[in-house]
């Protein structure tokens, strides 16, 4: 075989090789894509899930404004009401905008760049969430108490094991949003090492 032949071969394996890792490249790529979705999809379905009791339980609130019939119980409905919108949409947002970050778009950096940027987000709304909760719950005790029981919590004589009832159930509040907080923590950091996966691919 003459050199010319050599180089012409030589010439069309490099091709088909370098296609080859294009094409694996890509497969690579797009699975990675689809691995990152996944991790958020059993969130989002717990996010939705969430804002629409939140959304409903605002919805009663709203119908039963005419029995709040001093201030303090009025206050405490208005923010309960703008409470039980707004978390739910923050959240799924934050949510949402981690779970759609394409990968595939831009060069591995900017990626990472937008990827820390967005679980900043997601994690802060989430942690102030976590502790908006406790707030919220004694917020909507004594909206639902009267709503439904025409009682104002403010005014009713509590006893000891209502109020250790009220004790318990703020603590519960407080692990159950822990827990969950931890557990966007732990899915974001595999969604980072999935990520990190592509450093091999795209640099």
């Amino acid at each position: 075989m003459e050199l010319e032949e050599m180089q012409t071969v030589w010439s069309q394996m490099s091709d088909q090789l370098e296609q080859q890792k294009k094409l694996t490249d890509k497969i690579i790529l797009d699975m990675t894509q689809q691995k990152f979705k996944n991790r958020f999809s059993t969130l989002s379905t717990y996010e939705i899930i969430g804002a629409i009791i939140c959304f409903v339980a605002a919805v009663v609130i709203v119908l039963n404004l005419d029995k709040m019939n001093t201030w303090y119980l009025m206050m405490a409905s208005i923010l309960s009401i703008l409470s039980l919108v707004l978390m739910p949409i923050l959240s799924l947002r934050s949510l949402f905008g981690m779970k759609n970050l394409n990968l595939t778009t831009d060069s591995y950096k900017d990626t990472l760049v937008k990827f820390i940027k967005k679980k900043k987000q997601m994690l802060l709304v989430q942690q102030l969430g976590a502790v908006y909760s406790v707030v919220l719950m004694w917020l909507v005790v004594p909206v639902f108490m009267m709503a439904f029981n025409n009682k104002d919590f403010f005014q009713q004589e509590q006893s000891t094991g209502i109020l250790i009832f009220y004790i318990v159930l703020t603590i519960a509040v407080l692990f159950f949003a822990r827990w969950g907080f931890r557990c966007y923590k732990s899915i974001t950091a595999k969604a980072e090492a999935d990520l990190q996966e592509l450093e091999s691919t795209q640099m």
